[in-house]
């Protein structure tokens, strides 16, 4: 369903478009204040603005302000707006609005492009890359606002207003008072030449303000929350120049989506009250209407707006944490939209092909960080092995853990642990949980006392013997076929099978009662004993320093429930 505004525009509404050069005449003054007369003098009466056919391309733009971090929810509708241009084979356009000199930044600007950049959304027009509709920041395309700002002050849709500070609180207390809304009165909507002409010789200070029609209501066609509509006698005359020549957002916002063609604006909810008051401009300015598509908020899960309380909100943030684009770019487009399937899993190619505004819900959608974690976790496993590897390998150098980032140890070490991470991060408490022997902690834990009392002492002799026979370390030397046959042939020298074989030997190899596949885990250890990749921040015990603390076990002091230990690192020391 397409964007436009809906119903039938009364006749005596249908003003001439503006052109680009304003027109030398006083005719279309004189018919811009006469729409003016008749429209304020007409009864209450509720009207619709509708919209001049839309150009054949698609346009859409992203207009982040440079104030701060990508937000999530600003990353959401980025998102949204590049699937709907690449699915209708449009463009999408990037647009700096960093009028707010005081809180925008040049840093901010980078972190916008380096999150938009990582999350794989490219723009076709923006900074950086240029385009037919520049500048892209609104912070060059002054002289832009102040052109089509003349425009609507020699036609009359724009009046100076010379009210100072003073005068405009007290309009607000009075209206206050008298439970009103807090509107401009329009003083100056109704001065003569000569008043005017009176304060600027002064050199008072002025602002334009547009002049809205008191009576009517507005509608409009919104792409996701269909009609809306407002009542015209709210809103007041409203300023879109300051007196220091500054353009007022609302304005800025309407001359750059028209002059850059922009044919759908999708954006926050929070936007939409704007949309009457740009309404108004483009009208007066003979511009055609962009569609409307009012996104709902993501909200925390105590459904209140996501915060920086909730944890981390920002794009930059998530790519710290170990979060592949992928998955935050899938994650993302579920928050509100769904393909009307059970499937959950899009590449940013499938999403193009898939995406239709229609399927955008109203509803606030909910952040969930342990959903969010989890899929990152189905992404990673999904990648190619050799993707994989070297992400996790170079992270392990980056974090000390390793001195190399790749060779045959990284390769089996990520295959090993790869089904327990489910961010890259994870990878270091995994690895470090495999290299260590928390021996003590496990021996003395409850859910250790069935092993404990399944003549696990003895179990450990026999291993201790298998160790410096050279046995066990033989057959790890031969790898996977070795260990295989070496447990089966222990098993059976000791009449044990099943979980009475590899529970006790896991808890006396690993120093653990649980972890990945037992043989490929010591193949791995036997690995990083000798192929010197292991650093010694990791906490790596050595088999030898394995064996050496099972050989001073007190196991009767096991049995009678006292420490029987030191730790790893005193024995290894």
């Amino acid at each position: 369903m397409a964007t436009t505004l809906i119903g039938t525009t009364p006749s005596w509404m249908r003003i001439s478009i503006i052109p680009e050069v304003a027109p030398p005449s006083s005719i279309f003054r004189q018919s811009c204040l006469f729409f003016h007369k008749r429209f304020r003098s007409s009864s209450s009466r509720s009207f619709s603005i509708s919209a001049e056919d839309k150009a054949e391309v698609v346009r859409v733009r992203f207009a982040p302000s440079p104030t701060g971090n990508l937000h999530v929810g600003g990353a959401r509708t980025a998102l949204f707006n590049y699937l709907f241009a690449r699915s209708k084979g449009g463009k999408f356009v990037l647009r700096i609005e960093d009028t707010d000199l005081e809180r925008s930044t040049k840093e901010s600007e980078d972190a916008l492009l380096r999150d938009l950049s990582w999350l794989g959304l490219h723009w076709d027009e923006g900074p950086g890359v240029g385009g037919d509709y520049g500048p892209y920041r609104q912070s060059e395309r002054n002289s832009l606002y102040k052109q089509h700002a003349e425009k609507l002050l020699d036609s009359g849709y724009v009046y100076r207003c010379f009210c100072s500070n003073e005068e405009l609180e007290k309009m607000k207390e009075v209206a206050k008072l008298k439970q009103l809304p807090p509107v401009y009165t329009g003083k100056w909507a109704t001065a003569t030449d000569e008043e005017v002409q009176e304060e600027l010789a002064k050199g008072t200070p002025y602002t334009y303000r547009f002049r809205v029609p008191k009576d009517g209501s507005l509608k409009i066609n919104d792409l996701i929350r269909g009609e809306v509509s407002w009542n015209l006698d709210t809103l007041g005359d409203f300023v879109i120049m300051r007196s220091n020549g500054q353009p007022v957002y609302n304005f800025c916002v309407t001359v750059d989506d028209a002059t850059m063609a922009i044919s759908h604006v999708i954006r926050a909810e929070e936007h939409l009250p704007n949309t009457l008051r740009q309404a108004l401009i483009y009208k007066a300015l003979g511009f055609s209407m962009p569609s409307f598509a009012h996104v709902s908020l993501i909200l925390a899960p105590d459904r209140s707006k996501l915060s920086k309380r909730h944890g981390a909100t920002s794009v930059g943030q998530f790519r710290e944490m170990g979060y592949l684009p992928q998955a935050m770019v899938n994650y993302l487009a579920l928050l509100g939209w769904g393909d009307g399937t059970e499937n959950e899993f899009f590449t940013l190619e499938q999403l193009v092909e898939k995406f239709s505004i229609g399927r955008v819900n109203k509803g606030g959608a909910i952040f969930d960080s342990t959903k969010l974690r989890w899929m990152n976790g189905q992404h990673l496993g999904a990648l190619p092995s050799e993707e994989l590897t070297k992400l996790v390998g170079e992270h392990w150098k980056s974090t000390g853990i390793l001195t190399a980032s790749e060779g045959t140890f990284i390769q089996e070490a990520v295959q090993l642990l790869k089904d327990g991470i489910d961010l890259i991060t994870d990878a270091d408490k995994a690895l470090s949980n495999l290299l260590s022997y928390p021996l003590p902690a496990t021996l003395n834990s409850p859910e250790a006392k069935p092993v404990l009392e399944d003549k696990l002492s003895d179990f450990s002799a026999d291993l201790i013997a298998a160790y410096d026979s050279g046995e066990l370390l033989g057959a790890l030397e031969e790898g996977h076929a070795g260990w295989q046959k070496w447990v089966k042939n222990f098993g059976k020298s000791l009449k044990r099978k099943g979980k009475s074989l590899f529970m006790p030997l896991r808890v006396l190899l690993t120093g653990k009662l649980h972890g990945p596949d037992m043989g490929a885990s010591m193949l791995l250890l036997h690995r990083a004993e000798t192929c010197g990749v292991v650093a010694p921040e990791a906490g790596f015990v050595t088999l030898n320093e394995r064996f050496k603390m099972l050989r001073q076990l007190d196991w009767e002091a096991l049995t009678k429930d006292q420490p029987p230990l030191e730790s790893a690192a005193a024995i290894s020391n």
